[in-house]
C-alpha cells in the first residue's frame, strides 16, 4: 500500500501520516505535486490511501487535474480515501470516488475529518486557539479508530453514499460550483509588504508565483490551498479577502 496526498496548509498531510503511523508504519506518505514519483508508486502498488482538503465542498483543482490526467492508473486499484475539511462537505470522498470508480478503481471506504480552518483572510468560520486545540483532539481519536478499524477490514464508510452526495451538492457545490471548476486568477501580493524573500514561489505547488528581476508576479494558475498564503512571514499576499487575518500551522495546536 502507498499513501498518496494534498495538503495545502498541512491539515491533510497532518492527517495522512498520523492515519498511516497507526494503521502501517511502513507505509509511505507522498505529495501529490511529485508528480512523476507519485505515479510510479500508483502504478507499483494495488492498494492506496488517498488525502486532500475539500474547497466549497468540491475536490482542489490539482487533485482533481492529477485524477483525469492520469486516468489509466487506476485501473485495478483499490482505494481508501481521506478528505479534510473546516466544517462540512458532504461526500468529501464520495467527489474522487465517483472519478475514480470510472477509470476501474474499487473504492473501499472513505474518511472525513475536520480540521482547523485554512482561509487565512477570511473571518468566517475562525475558531480559538482551545476550540482548534479540541478539534485536533478528536480528529487524531477519529483516524485513530479509523485506521485501526481498516486494518481489521471494517473500513469507514463516509461520504459514499447517495444520501451524502446530496448533501455535498446542495448543501454547497451547486452554489459554489464555479469557485473550483477553474484556477484562479484573484491571487495578489501587496508589493508594499513584500520583501521578495521567495518563499511563495518554492511552497507553490502549480508555480503559479514568480520573481523576475526580484518582483513578485503571481499568474493565473491559483489552486486555491492557501499555502503561500499561510507561510508569507510578511503577510503580504491574500486570495478571496483583503488582509491576512491568522496562520498556522497544525503543530500549534497539539497539547505539548
Amino acid at each position: 500500500m502507498i499513501g498518496i496526498y494534498f495538503s495545502g496548509t498541512g491539515n491533510t498531510k497532518y492527517c495522512i501520516e498520523k492515519f498511516i503511523s497507526i494503521y502501517d508504519k511502513k507505509i509511505s506518505a507522498i505529495p501529490l505535486e511529485e508528480a512523476e514519483l507519485a505515479i510510479n508508486e500508483i502504478s507499483s502498488h494495488d492498494s492506496l490511501i488517498i488525502a486532500y482538503p475539500i474547497y466549497y465542498s468540491n475536490l482542489p483543482k490539482i487533485v482533481r487535474d492529477f485524477i483525469i490526467d492520469n486516468s489509466h492508473i487506476w485501473n485495478g486499484k483499490k482505494i481508501f480515501i481521506i478528505a479534510t475539511m473546516s466544517l462540512f462537505s458532504g461526500d468529501g470522498a464520495g467527489v474522487s470516488a465517483r472519478i475514480l470508480k470510472k477509470y476501474g478503481a474499487t473504492i473501499t471506504g472513505g474518511l472525513h475529518i475536520k480540521m482547523p480552518d485554512c482561509i487565512c483572510d477570511v473571518k468566517a468560520l475562525k475558531r480559538s486557539l482551545m476550540q482548534n486545540t479540541k478539534l485536533v483532539e478528536r480528529a487524531n481519536n477519529k483516524l485513530d479508530i479509523a485506521a485501526r478499524k481498516l486494518r481489521n477490514g471494517k473500513p469507514a464508510q463516509e461520504g459514499l453514499s447517495f444520501f451524502s452526495h446530496l448533501a455535498g451538492l446542495f448543501g454547497q457545490r451547486l452554489w459554489f460550483f464555479n469557485k473550483t471548476r477553474s484556477y484562479s486568477d484573484k491571487l495578489k501580493i501587496d508589493k508594499e509588504l513584500c520583501v521578495r524573500c521567495g518563499n511563495c514561489v518554492m511552497v507553490c505547488p502549480m508555480n503559479n508565483l514568480s520573481m523576475p528581476y526580484e518582483e513578485p508576479t503571481v499568474s493565473n494558475r491559483c489552486t486555491m490551498c492557501y499555502r503561500c498564503i499561510n507561510q508569507c512571514p510578511q503577510k503580504a499576499i491574500t486570495l478571496l479577502g483583503k488582509k491576512v487575518i491568522t496562520q498556522y500551522t497544525v503543530e500549534d495546536f497539539l497539547k505539548k
